[in-house]
């Protein structure tokens, strides 16, 4: 019997980096068990090149890649969340809009690659680093059994995966 597919939205500041990996990384798990969006608060607009280049290392298809605004998914014809994560701190702390069909969120804080200044070589190691992490916490919310918990225990598990450490590698 297979399970229900989730809808899930990944939110930050500016939607051109941490949300665009998290979106590649859920929608190319092989179980197919989600449908995983980005968008952001304030977006760029532009998609950090170093980003395009992992989700396109993992088969996402790059075509799909925008930066766009939180208010498209705020919309009533708009897919119904199940989850939404917050990867950024300033995302964290903004008012959201009230999305339909009141979704579980959870803040799960990444350092921002986008911002990280060094060599070309050291920015794309520390932005593989963030994709590592960003891919360590959906496995472990993936790995969870959605169907079996109920709203309290699935919400404490969410906010334990996002106060998990991360662990950095030299950049």
């Amino acid at each position: 019997m297979s399970e229900r597919t989730f809808n899930v939205l990944i939110l930050c500041t500016g939607n051109s980096a941490r949300s665009i990996i998290a979106e590649a990384v859920f929608n190319t798990m092989r179980d197919k068990r989600f449908n995983a969006y980005s968008a952001g608060s304030n977006p760029t607009g532009v998609v950090n090149p170093l980003a395009i280049e992992i989700a396109q290392s993992i088969g996402y298809p790059i075509e799909n890649l925008r930066s766009k605004s939180w208010d498209e998914f705020a919309q009533p014809d708009s897919p119904p969340m199940d989850f939404i994560f917050t990867v950024c701190d300033k995302a964290a702390g903004q008012t959201c809009p009230v999305w339909p069909g009141l979704p579980m969120s959870a803040h799960w804080g990444f350092e921002d690659p986008a911002a990280f200044e060094g060599t070309e070589e050291q920015k794309r190691k520390f932005f593989f680093n963030i994709f590592q992490q960003i891919r360590n916490r959906v496995y472990a919310f993936a790995s969870l059994p959605l169907a079996s918990l109920d709203r309290n225990a699935l919400q404490q598990e969410l906010n334990k995966i996002g106060q998990q450490p991360v662990e950095n590698q030299d950049a």
